[in-house]
């Protein structure tokens, strides 16, 4: 026998179930949906894997073209595999956190050798691949291949934070229950359920955004929880993003930038230039030989990874 419990959210359902939200939020993604060349046919499986990649804490506009010129250059797993780490970070430019360029190569290299070059459509596969976590796992194997997998992102989540349980910003952290509401809200469809999950994120991102949410263009504001509630506030604003200037994240992007630039080993007194402070620019440089990012070489030269 099946107990409810209180920690079950109301309007939750069985997983599999209709349920009230999915006809209206799929409809406004219909008509509103960004034309992204990720979600075009053409993009492919690989396409979407680069395009989760990429928008990992960036913004669709920064990543659109570093989006169009890393298909152009590589426009299958084998092709980017071919080639040295070092050349996926030198093409990954000023996206930021350049390890995701790193743990992209390990994963088109592990596609080639594994699976023919072709991204493997299913979830266990998916996430046994370097770099892919449970959701980009659970993303690829849905916006690629349509199969029925719960999609969490900031977005997704503000969303059912809001909609469902009627508070303003979901934890920091993704928790079991958020895990669980998921599931239960995903549709018994598999190509229903993919839409679902494209539509609740294209939702976060431009309707019920985490800082100036329009709940008057919102296609289920009549039944969201949170406003049913009065839209009580949070305990605070969702957190702001670490201050860049002065950082070392600063720091190991000018020198990065350097030896994107650099053709060959880059002698230690270039990397110098770039920063004043000593002791901050040998730890940011330290870090980047530790993440695997750059390599030292005999002379004190440096490089990007060729291995």
């Amino acid at each position: 026998m099946t107990t409810t419990t209180s920690a079950t959210p109301p309007a939750a359902t069985t997983a599999g179930t209709a349920h009230p939200l999915h006809t209206p939020v799929i409809a406004w993604f219909e008509a509103h949906a960004r034309d992204l060349p990720w979600r075009r046919p053409e993009a492919g499986a690989w396409g979407v894997m680069v395009s989760e990649f990429m928008l990992q804490q960036t913004p669709v506009n920064r990543v659109l073209p570093m989006y169009e010129q890393w298909l152009a250059r590589w426009p299958r797993p084998a092709d980017l595999a071919a080639e040295p780490p070092g050349e996926a970070v030198r093409a990954w430019g000023r996206l930021g956190y350049p390890r995701r360029a790193l743990r992209l190569h390990a994963a088109a290299t592990a596609i080639t050798e594994r699976h023919g070059g072709e991204v493997p459509d299913d979830h266990a596969e998916l996430l046994a691949l370097p770099g892919v976590g449970e959701y980009t796992a659970a993303a690829v194997a849905s916006f690629a291949y349509g199969r029925r997998h719960a999609v969490l992102d900031t977005n997704v989540r503000r969303v059912f934070a809001r909609a469902v349980t009627g508070v303003e910003y979901p934890p920091n952290a993704t928790t079991a229950a958020e895990r669980r509401l998921a599931r239960e809200l995903l549709p018994g469809e598999e190509a229903v359920a993919a839409r679902w999950a494209a539509a609740t994120m294209e939702l976060g991102a431009l309707v019920c955004t985490a800082r100036s949410p329009e709940c008057g263009r919102c296609p289920i504001a009549g039944d969201c929880a949170w406003r049913a509630a009065g839209s009580p506030a949070h305990d605070g604003p969702p957190r702001r993003g670490q201050t860049y200037a002065g950082t070392d994240r600063q720091v190991r992007g000018r020198l990065l930038a350097v030896l994107r630039e650099a053709h060959g080993p880059v002698p230690q007194a270039a990397l110098d230039a770039v920063w004043d402070e000593p002791v901050q620019r040998a730890r940011a440089l330290d870090g980047l030989v530790a993440d695997g990012l750059v390599e030292p070489l005999e002379g004190a030269r440096y490089r990007l990874p060729l291995t």
